[in-house]
């Protein structure tokens, strides 16, 4: 079926994607593929530990020295998630072939601080504070 159906007036019903799931030999279910409400995520986060360590609300704390931090935790439709302060800075300085599944532990920097900057013609991979138990059926941007 069609992800709309026209009326006769010539206007259109636009229909959210839906995924079909296979739950055992025969029986299959209905999903509807959304986005994930604050409520969703909270009720998640307490009742099954999809976040750990989980903070409900978003803090917009200032630190000690009264400069304003990045917010982090729950917020409408999102949890916005804290970088450890652990980098891996990726440098072709060596001119190698980058295998995504085999790279040469030279072309690594690695850094800890609570600043990274990353040069040009580089990337750096981060750890994140929190650990994430995202369900198969859930999309993480």
């Amino acid at each position: 079926m069609a992800p709309w159906r026209h009326r006769p007036a010539g206007r259109c019903i636009l229909r959210p994607v839906c995924r079909y799931r296979r739950l055992g030999p025969t029986l299959q279910t209905h999903e509807r593929m959304s986005i994930k409400s604050d409520r969703w995520i909270r009720r998640m986060a307490t009742e099954h530990g999809m976040i750990e360590p989980y903070v409900d609300g978003q803090v917009r704390q200032a630190d000690a020295q009264g400069n304003k931090v990045i917010s982090y935790g729950v917020s409408s439709y999102g949890y916005d998630m804290r970088v450890a302060p652990e980098f891996r800075i990726f440098t072709n300085v060596l001119s190698a072939i980058v295998d995504p599944k085999n790279f040469d532990s030279r072309s690594f920097v690695e850094f800890e601080g609570d600043v990274c900057i990353v040069p040009p013609n580089c990337f750096a991979l981060a750890r994140s504070v929190e650990y994430f138990r995202i369900p198969r059926n859930v999309l993480t941007i």
